[in-house]
């Protein structure tokens, strides 16, 4: 059997030859070549964010800051408190809105849950964080 997607197996649910029941998912599988990363922005913010509008995701690659460009692909309607992740008990009682940015994954240097910035709009300057 061929999946019908191209893709890289994450996880795997079942092993060979064992019995399954129809519709049970055998495995997940994901498209790497483009990745999507949702960041969180404040209203002040979100009035100058637009659909479609470049973007710039920066992470650390092998100790060294590197700059993806992206697209905004979708913001949120309605706010939320920030998520538990962020850092400090002040930062997480602000309201803000998700936005998701479309990034290509040329040489497959994003990975799945890795952190990073987002600038909006111009691309980030030489050495800029």
């Amino acid at each position: 059997m061929t999946n019908p997607i191209t893709g890289t197996v994450l996880a795997t649910y079942t092993k060979a030859g064992e019995v399954v029941q129809n519709a049970q998912p055998l495995y997940r599988i994901a498209n790497l070549d483009t990745m999507e990363m949702r960041a969180y922005v404040t209203e002040t913010q979100l009035a100058r964010i637009r659909i479609g509008e470049r973007a710039y995701v920066t992470v650390d690659v092998g100790g060294q800051r590197r700059a993806f460009p992206g697209t905004v692909s979708w913001i949120a309607s309605t706010a939320e408190f920030t998520p538990t992740p962020i850092q400090t008990r002040d930062e997480r009682a602000n309201l803000v809105y998700a936005v998701k940015i479309r990034v290509p994954n040329s040489g497959a240097a994003l990975k799945i849950g890795m952190p990073g910035d987002v600038m909006f709009g111009a691309p980030p300057t030489k050495g800029a964080p």
